[in-house]
Order: structure tokens, then C-alpha cells, then sequence
């Protein structure tokens, strides 16, 4: 099943400071879950100065418990307090993204 997940960063002066640490991190694990057929799509959203300040992310999992607990409990910007809230929608994608 897919989900997409729409997560905001924090708003403190050191929320872009958090995401640029744990971005090399992040993007290897995306990496991976991409090769491996989990992460399907995603990208950072933009405040009005074109800083990132959340993420979209589109995955396919069997569960939304398997996305809360093999998918974001291990990812970087979820365990290193960058994305401080994030909405779990469940997902279906036009036939022509299929």
C-alpha cells in the first residue's frame, strides 16, 4: 500500500542547521529504500526564502505500522528531531504513475 507523508521541520533557529546535519544520512537511506522499491518519490518543501523547512515523501509498504516502524523510527531526519511533525496520508497514485 502506499502512503505519503507530509512532515515540517521545526521552526527554532537551528531547525536548518539539524537538517543539513543529518542530510547526508538521510539521503543514503533514501537511497537504499528507493533501490529497494519502498520509497517511490519525495523532495523538500520550500519556505518563501527557498530554505527547506519539511519534506514530501511518497512510500510502498505493507502497513502504515510498517512505515511508522521500519521506515521513519530509522529515519535520520525522524531520529535526529528534524522533521518535528509528520502526517501519515494513505496514497494512491494515478494510473499513469503506477
Amino acid at each position: 500500500m502506499r502512503f505519503a507523508i507530509y512532515a515540517l521541520d521545526g521552526t527554532d533557529p537551528d531547525a536548518l542547521s539539524r537538517r543539513m546535519a543529518a542530510r547526508p544520512a538521510h539521503l543514503e537511506r533514501v537511497k537504499a529504500l528507493f533501490e529497494a522499491g519502498l520509497f517511490k518519490y519525495g523532495g523538500p518543501l520550500l519556505d518563501e526564502a527557498g530554505n527547506m523547512n519539511g519534506s514530501i515523501a511518497v512510500y510502498e509498504v505493507e502497513s502504515e505500522e510498517a512505515l511508522k516502524t521500519e521506515i521513519l523510527a530509522k529515519e535520520p531526519y525522524a531520529t535526529e528531531g528534524v522533521w518535528q511533525t509528520i502526517t501519515i496520508y494513505p496514497h494512491k497514485a494515478a494510473p499513469y504513475f503506477e
